[in-house]
């Protein structure tokens, strides 16, 4: 059976196997290039696969199974939703990784992941949610959501021709805040088809272009292919020790794929599971330094 999955995923991998791109005035922090063999699990050493997380009244249980989460020999690592057909549960892939990273002051800080999604076609996607995402690691040490500060790089929700970026900050009772609460502070872009890859990034630029605001001049930037497509300035949270939570302190990368939950809502008998349904990807990379502007593709 792993064997025959394997196959059938490296059928599915049309990535070149290459690390994560170098870019003049970027320093690469960190990355992984998910190098291994068919239907290995990701290194250990870069990744938690996580198993005992059920947020946002998500249907699925996360496992480390073969069916759910692995390498497909391509450079490349597959996130899969399966549904069981003799009892109708779902199971799904969910790494965060061992990596902690600061933005630091006075440089730009870049994550970077090239991904695509399934080519199941959108009306077969209701309920599912992959994503691509950051959270402050002070929730490991106490702190709650949304204090500890979430940035959202990727989030395409039931299939959707659109891909969200996102900002969660500030207080846990009530509604709105700085993040405009439980919602967020976002918007979302094109996404660009179901069978292409996309590189997705995020840039915290700590700064000062000659403004002297301080941390009020600073940025968080999302792009899509080298374009960017929203930003949020300090100033327009409004609140120092927020936008310190968010941008100042240590965060980690998540990769997962959810079934269900307040925003898309569950599956329907229409929606489809396997690889068509999955996301996969190239690469993750952290990089840090003065680049001023990442070139979009001619």
């Amino acid at each position: 059976m792993r064997t025959t999955l394997a196959a059938l995923s490296l059928l599915t991998s049309l990535a070149s196997a290459n690390p994560a791109p170098l870019y003049p005035g970027l320093q690469l922090l960190w990355s992984d290039a998910f190098d291994g063999s068919p239907g290995q699990s990701p290194n250990r050493a870069n990744w938690n696969i996580i198993t005992d997380v059920r947020t946002n009244n998500e249907l699925q249980t996360y496992t480390p199974a073969s069916t759910n989460l692995q390498l497909t020999g391509g450079s490349t690592i597959q996130l899969i939703p399966r549904r069981n057909p003799s009892t109708g549960a779902w199971t799904s892939a969910r790494i965060e990784s061992r990596h902690v990273f600061t933005p630091a002051p006075n440089r730009l800080t870049a994550v970077e992941a090239a991904i695509r999604l399934g080519s199941n076609p959108p009306h077969t996607r209701q309920g599912l949610w992959p994503a691509f995402w950051l959270l402050g690691d002070s929730i490991h040490h106490g702190t709650e959501w949304p204090i500890c500060g979430e940035l959202d790089i990727l989030e395409n929700v039931s299939g959707a021709p659109v891909v969200h970026g996102t900002l969660h900050c500030g207080r846990t009772q009530g509604q709105g805040g700085p993040c405009n609460e439980p919602i967020g502070r976002g918007t979302a872009t094109e996404l660009g088809g179901f069978e292409g890859w996309h590189t997705w990034r995020l840039e915290i630029d700590r700064r000062d272009h000659g403004g002297g605001r301080g941390w009020r001049g600073e940025t968080v930037r999302w792009l899509k292919d080298g374009r960017e497509w929203f930003v949020v300035r300090g100033e327009e949270i409004g609140d120092e020790g927020v936008w310190a939570a968010l941008t100042h302190s240590p965060l980690f990368i998540i990769l997962n794929v959810a079934v269900g939950g307040d925003w898309p809502g569950y599956p329907n008998d229409a929606t489809l599971d396997g690889y068509g349904s999955m996301m996969e990807v190239d690469y993750v990379a952290v990089y840090q330094g003065d680049l001023e502007r990442l070139k979009a593709p001619e």
